[in-house]
């Protein structure tokens, strides 16, 4: 008999798998050795310190991002969607065909009435452009003509979490790394001395309590997690553990950093897994940024010109002012990836007197940002981006009056706006019905905006992927294009 055909008939369908589960296994294995080799671009090359890409897949239009993420969700009607034909229907009911089938959040779907309540503020066409800005935004205005702002952002979130996990990860549950991360992951660091993603929290002054943040929001997720970003804190210590303890000198930290990582290298040598390879590189990172950090966030050397510029709160330590300046001394420093985060945005009531408060927390900073980066060159290659995971609702959430009302969450239809690395200055992008409801052209989704932003960086954000659980995962999942229309 043939043995070959004799082998084939011996073979049943548990033998099958069994022989089947040792090649998973070996596959697995290799996985974990090296991530890179499934990740749909080449393991060894690099385009910067720990970048896994071997070279750039488009050309690209910015060396780092600024991200001020503006936490909670700003009110658009009340900043850049002027809509003047509010006023005219002030109070009076939201026709239901506006509404249309939206689902609402838990703070207005037991409210009995929807009514219109139009933004208590001026605007004002501001720059050579014509940009409707809000008399809220004087600082934001002045530099109308370097920013691009999108009216036609959009998301399926409708609560804060979810939102904000969204605009980082690409995905509304959480365990997706977040978008420095895959920065971090594709591209590298180009500062050996500071890590490639670092993360800044401010608190707004907003008289509320602000939606939390959780750390998930800068995470590397599934990928390795040296990628994660690093949180610099406000006061005399901006990274836990940095510093060495008493009585131990920087000469006997090296000696026991290099005996650490013998150790860690013969564990790498005996499991092969990747995330020891980390814990060494970190080790090396944190051994470096002793040095590198104290003279970052020494602001001492800046002029007086400087602080005024950034505003009154630009010397106190942890304020959005001060983490607007210290993002500019890291862009210059070549961060990649600086994401900042501004709580207290989240204005269901009073909304009249959050928003001022918010708004004089930012809007001096973010221009200065725009304006600092502008005359040192470095606004060129410098994508800033602002904006929050949603934004409000043209109708009043509780009481309204002639003085106060609220808003809830709005997802159809935001504003954000963004400056440098190649963005169209002085363009307004996208457009909204009367009621800043339902967009009337040209729709940027959460991945759109992602894809984009990967794009001006010099990736193709469907090529930067990571195998996972047996699937090829990517910041924008299967979806997102290229807003070509606002780019240079």
């Amino acid at each position: 008999m043939d043995p070959i055909r004799e082998a084939e008939l011996l073979i049943n369908r548990r033998q099958f798998f069994g022989l089947s589960s040792a090649g998973i296994g070996a596959f697995a294995l290799s996985s974990l050795a090296s991530p890179g080799a499934h990740a749909g671009v080449h393991p060894a090359a690099h385009t910067g310190l720990g970048g896994v890409m071997s070279g750039f897949h488009v050309a690209p239009r910015a060396k780092r991002v600024i991200y001020m993420f503006q936490s909670g969700g700003p009110s658009q009607i009340d900043l850049f969607d002027h809509k003047p034909y509010m006023r005219t229907v002030h109070g009076t009911e939201l026709p239901k065909e506006i509404r249309g089938s939206q689902r609402v959040t838990g703070m207005t779907s037991g409210q009995a009435s929807f009514p219109v309540a139009s933004s208590k503020y001026d605007f004002k066409q501001r720059g050579q452009s014509g940009t409707w800005i809000s008399d809220q935004l004087p600082h934001t205005a002045s530099v109308a003509d370097d920013i691009c702002v999108i009216r036609s952002m959009n998301t399926e979130a409708i609560n804060h979490d979810p939102g904000i996990t969204y605009m980082q990860t690409g995905h509304q549950q959480p365990g997706r790394p977040c978008m420095g991360a895959w920065m971090s992951y594709g591209l590298g660091a180009e500062n050996q001395d500071l890590p490639g993603f670092i993360v800044l929290i401010s608190q707004g002054s907003a008289e509320r309590e602000a939606q939390a943040l959780f750390q998930r929001l800068w995470g590397a997720g599934f990928l390795p997690s040296e990628h994660q970003g690093v949180n610099f804190r406000a006061g005399a210590d901006p990274v836990l553990y940095l510093n060495n303890p008493p009585g131990i000198d920087r000469s006997t930290r090296r000696r026991m950093l290099d005996g650490l990582s013998q150790l860690n290298h013969l564990q790498l040598d005996a499991f092969a897994d990747p995330e020891i390879n980390t814990r060494i590189s970190q080790y090396e990172m944190a051994y470096r940024m002793q040095a590198s950090v104290p003279d970052l966030m020494d602001v001492s050397d800046e002029p007086g010109y400087i602080f005024d510029m950034y505003g009154p709160d630009a010397r106190k330590p942890g304020t959005y002012a001060a983490n607007c300046l210290l993002a500019r001394r890291l862009a210059e420093r070549g961060v990649r990836f600086i994401q900042m985060y501004h709580r207290d945005w989240d204005h269901h009531g009073d909304l009249p007197r959050d928003l001022e408060l918010q708004c004089r927390d930012t809007d001096q900073p973010s221009a200065a940002l725009v304006k600092d980066l502008k005359q040192r060159g470095l606004l060129e290659d410098t994508l800033l981006i602002w904006g929050g995971e949603f934004g409000r609702t043209i109708y009043c959430q509780g009481e309204l009056t002639d003085t106060n009302y609220g808003r809830d969450h709005h997802g159809r239809c935001f504003s954000v706006w963004l400056a440098g690395g190649g963005v169209k200055p002085g363009l307004v992008y996208g457009a909204t019905d009367d009621y800043s409801y339902n967009i009337l052209e040209n729709p940027v989704h959460v991945h759109d905006l992602n894809a984009t932003v990967m794009h001006m960086m010099g990736i193709d954000h469907t090529r930067l992927t990571y195998r996972f659980q047996g699937r090829d995962y990517r910041l924008t999942d299967v979806h997102g294009k290229v807003v070509h229309d606002i780019l240079t």
